[in-house]
Parts: C-alpha cells; sequence; structure tokens
C-alpha cells in the first residue's frame, strides 16, 4: 500500500481500542437504570451491543431485530462469483446472548422519542434511556420505472442485502448460457459499499471467463468514476481484456447515457440514455437512502439520511437516540461494513460516558474495504478518521491505495481480505 502501512492501520485500531479501554473505567456503582435498547441487529447494532457490555456490563442492553439469521453483505460477491459458500456469510446471536445480551426477535414499528420506547410489531414496547439505531439502507425503486421490491424478490435481485437474493443472483449465473448477456446496474451515490458494485463485475467477470467464455458484462452506472477506480480499470485489462474487441466487460459511464430509467420486467431489457439492453441476467442496484425506520422515526433530512452529532452519534433531530453504519451523515467515513463497526464502538463509548455522567475519551475512527479483481488478486483502500472542530476528518497522510500491480502482493492482499473477514465477524458476532 502506498502512504499507509499495516502498522500504521494496527495503530489505529488500537486507538479505537483504547477508547474502550477508557470507556471501561465509566462504569459506575449507582443503582439507577441505564437501559440501552438497538434497533437492528447488523454490524452496527450488533458491534454496539457487544462493547457496550465490555465498557460497562450493568448496562441493560437489548437488541431488536426480525431475523434470527444475518448474512454479511461483505464478502457475499464470492458467492455470487463461486467462491464461497452461502453458509460462510451466515451468523446468528447466541453468542451474543450468552454474554448477557438481550436478543428480541421482533419487527421494530416505531420509536416514541419523547416516551423513550421502542414499539414493535409483536405488541412489545420497550423503555430505553438511551436508543442506538442501525437501520442499514432502503432503496428508490421509484427511481426506475417497472422496478419495485416484489420485482426484486421475484426475479431481478439487487442482492444488496445479502440473503435469498444472493443465492437468486447466483443460481441465475449458473444457469444461464454460455453465450448469454449480464447486465449490471450499479447506484448512484452515495449508497452502501462504494466499491461493491465493481467487485461483483469482477467477480461474475472471473466465473464467467472460467466457465463461461462467450458470454459478456454490460454495465450501465449513474456516475463517471467509482471507489479505486484506476485499481480496478487496471484488473479488467489484464483479466478481462478490458479496452480491447475482445473485452469481457463493457462499462458505459453517466456521460455515455448510462444512467438506467426503465426495466421491461417480463423481457429483462433496461433503457437508458445509450439505448435498450436485453439481459440473460439483470442486476439492477437501486439508489439508497435510510432503512425505513429512520424515516418512520423521524430521524432523516431531506436528502433521505440521518443527520447525527459525529462525537456520539446522538441525531441532531430527536435526543437521545444515536444513528450508527450506513443510515448515518457521517461523511467523510464511507458507507461500509468496517466503517459502521468502528462507529459503532464510538457511539457505545459515548452512550457509557453519558448513562455515567462521564467525560467521553477522544475518538478515533479506521475503515478499510478489501475487494478481489480475481483469484489472486486483491486491492484495498484504507483511511484514518479524527475529530475536529465538531466533525469528523481525515487524518493528513494516513490513507492510502493498493500500489502498482505485483503478483505477489495482490496474494496477500487476498489473503489480508479474508483474514479481516473472519476477525470483524469474530468482533461483532463473538
Amino acid at each position: 500500500m502506498t502512504n499507509i502501512s499495516r502498522r500504521t492501520l494496527l495503530k489505529a485500531s488500537a486507538a479505537t481500542a483504547v477508547g474502550v479501554a477508557g470507556a471501561s473505567a465509566v462504569t459506575s456503582a449507582s443503582a439507577a437504570s441505564k437501559k440501552v435498547v438497538i434497533v437492528g441487529g447488523g454490524i452496527g447494532g450488533a458491534t454496539a451491543a457487544q462493547y457496550l457490555k465490555k465498557m460497562d456490563p450493568s448496562i441493560d442492553v437489548t437488541i431488536v431485530e426480525y431475523n434470527k439469521d444475518y448474512y454479511t453483505c461483505f464478502m457475499s460477491n464470492e458467492v455470487i462469483g463461486g467462491h464461497r459458500e452461502m453458509e460462510s456469510i451466515h451468523f446468528t446471536y447466541g453468542k451474543l446472548q450468552a454474554k448477557g445480551i438481550n436478543v428480541v426477535y421482533d419487527k421494530v414499528t416505531g420509536i416514541d422519542a419523547a416516551g423513550q420506547k421502542v414499539m414493535t410489531a409483536g405488541g412489545k414496547s420497550i423503555a430505553y434511556d438511551r436508543c442506538i439505531v442501525s437501520p442499514g439502507v432502503d432503496f428508490k425503486y421509484e427511481m426506475i420505472e417497472g422496478y419495485s421490491a416484489d420485482v426484486a424478490d421475484s426475479s431481478i435481485p439487487h442482492a444488496w442485502k445479502a440473503g435469498p437474493q444472493t443465492e437468486m443472483l447466483r443460481k441465475q449465473l449458473v444457469d444461464m448460457k454460455d453465450g448469454g448477456t449480464v447486465v449490471i446496474c450499479p447506484p448512484g451515490n452515495p449508497f452502501r459499499c462504494p466499491p461493491g458494485p465493481y467487485e461483483r463485475i469482477s467477480q461474475i467477470a472471473a466465473y464467467l471467463k472460467k466457465n463461461k467464455p462467450n458470454s459478456k458484462i454490460v454495465v450501465l452506472d449513474p456516475k463517471e468514476k467509482f471507489s479505486k477506480f484506476g485499481l480496478f480499470m487496471d484488473g479488467w485489462k489484464r483479466h478481462y481484456g478490458y479496452g480491447t474487441d475482445k473485452s469481457l466487460i463493457q462499462w458505459i459511464k453517466k456521460s455515455e447515457g448510462g444512467t438506467v430509467t426503465k426495466v421491461d420486467v417480463a423481457t429483462k431489457t433496461v433503457t437508458c440514455e445509450a439505448g435498450t439492453f436485453k439481459a440473460d441476467v439483470l442486476n439492477i442496484i437501486p439508489f439508497q437512502k435510510a432503512g425505513k425506520i429512520a424515516f418512520d422515526a423521524g430521524l432523516t433530512n431531506d436528502k433521505g439520511w440521518c443527520p447525527i452529532d459525529h462525537k456520539t452519534f446522538e441525531s441532531t433531530l430527536h435526543k437521545n437516540i444515536h444513528i450508527v453504519g450506513d443510515s448515518s451523515v457521517a461523511s467523510p467515513m464511507p458507507k461500509s461494513g468496517y466503517a459502521a463497526n468502528s462507529q459503532a464502538k464510538v457511539c457505545a463509548a459515548a452512550v457509557a460516558s453519558l448513562l455515567n455522567g462521564v467525560e467521553m475519551v477522544e475518538p478515533s475512527w479506521v475503515n478499510t474495504c478489501y475487494s478481489v479483481i480475481a483469484p489472486g488478486d486483491g486491492i484495498s483502500v484504507a483511511m484514518v478518521y479524527a475529530y475536529k472542530d465538531g466533525k469528523i476528518i481525515k487524518v493528513k497522510g494516513s490513507g492510502g491505495l493498493t500500489g502498482a500491480y505485483d503478483a505477489e502482493l495482490r496474494k496477500r492482499e487476498e489473503l489480508y481480505a479474508h483474514s479481516w473477514f473472519k476477525n470483524i465477524t469474530a468482533d461483532v458476532f463473538g
């Protein structure tokens, strides 16, 4: 990597650990009620629960999560590309429960900010002193005529929330004839996992190159560039003939008419300024917004995301409610799993401090994002963040991208990616 070493990144991670250690001292001898309800048991929610218990075991922590099974979005592209099994990205909440965290499997229908209660479809009303909301993202289906949640679940998956749609997209690729066309429509900014669509393109290209070499991928993109742009382009040229007449991948950007406006579900045909494109396998990833409960609870701004205090992640719209992960307005941090994990630790430190009436430690954050372009060719981007003048800022000189192509380095990057996956999921789910 350029500009950042593994040691620097570990130091940044250690900074979070120092914050955790410092926050552990906030445990109070007071018998006063300290109840925290966490809405959403994804990466942000589960991390916040674990670290709250570590910082102050006397806090009564409850996660309300609809699904008993959680599938990570990160590494799901490897499932789609056939390089890992679905079960490898599957996690449950048993280990969290064993640590004294309450897990309620129910759907949250509302948050009473004034009464400090979380309501569920099952009729529960759960009181809190502080609430942490980690709602993930929802989709702006209406921006593409003909597309909807029902269509995504039944025939044209977005697979941007890992689970049944991940398996559906994988099966469609396996069933497609050699010589078929895969059309992929990434979303506009901002969205969950900025490099994700392009890793997916790469993973599918690797599968087609090996198994269905007469096939092709058409990418219809409402953007001019994307995360790790140069690294992906270089990788596509080396592995998939990008830029030649025999390229497996055709990328049509916004200025070339790549913004999709309509889909004919029956024929799997999409329309954009560049023309109409018929797919054998069609993957539409819609534009995104905060998860539904954030809207229902009045936590969103006019852009569809949740404004927060950058130090504590407390909502600027409602007191005693904190938002972490993809739904929060935490720029310059990206909307990623690692960012959610890092934000949740800082938020947990803030909540533990607030509940015990002590000063919060100075926060810092870190994000790393890995992508695998082809087997043995991994790339990454990393950044360390600090808090200054009420805002999250990038630490100058701390960030870096994978450098110029080196076969041994790229193999290690892929190994680092898989090691990171094991470590973060252990950190989140125990």
